[in-house]
């Protein structure tokens, strides 16, 4: 896209036949169709919000493979525990899809809005860093909560997976680590 865009801007697109344009042109828009907001995309998003999980799968695993902490709307036909922060909603009614994105747009504004202030705050303080060290102090941050979520994640899985375990190996394995545990406290 950004290398049709770079043709037309440096005059190699004037040279080209009529029909050549035209097949440009569609495949920029199909192109824009499909890729449009994540164009200028430098960098891998902090975060990612899905609405349906069971449609966009594909979304789902590539953020999972790329360690982006999911926020989704999570429905009744959908496992909840391939995402990291799962909203209990109908993903199928517009009603709730639009009411549950307003409240995730203001709490972003908010938090950007306190941000700001947070930002202004320090200059008007003297404390002058410069914005890059900022930003990665704040990158920082948000990846060191966004791990201790996933840490508490994969914690509870695996409270419920001894509480309810898929295999009966796995039981046994417990239970022989138990008693080893218990032995040991009584020699102690």
């Amino acid at each position: 896209m950004s290398s049709i865009d770079k043709m037309a801007t440096d005059g190699t697109y004037d040279n080209m036949s009529k029909r050549e344009k035209l097949q440009i042109a569609r495949q920029r828009a199909k192109l824009e169709k499909n890729l449009g907001s994540i164009a200028d995309l430098t960098r891998l998003p902090a975060a990612m919000f899905i609405v349906d999980i069971h449609k966009e799968h594909i979304a789902v695993h590539e953020a999972r493979r790329l360690n982006i902490p999911i926020f989704a709307m999570v429905d009744t036909n959908s496992d909840p525990n391939l995402v990291d922060f799962p909203i209990p909603a109908n993903d199928d009614a517009s009603k709730s899809i639009s009411l549950i994105l307003e409240l995730i747009c203001k709490a972003m504004q908010e938090g950007l809005d306190e941000r700001k202030m947070e930002r202004e705050k320090e200059a008007d303080t003297g404390d002058k860093k410069g914005k890059k060290e900022e930003r990665a102090e704040d990158a920082e941050d948000l990846d060191e909560e966004f791990e201790e979520a996933r840490e508490k994640r994969i914690a509870a899985r695996k409270a419920l997976s001894l509480k309810a375990p898929a295999k009966k190996g796995v039981a046994i394995e417990i239970e022989e680590e138990e008693e080893v545990e218990e032995t040991e406290e009584g020699e102690v």
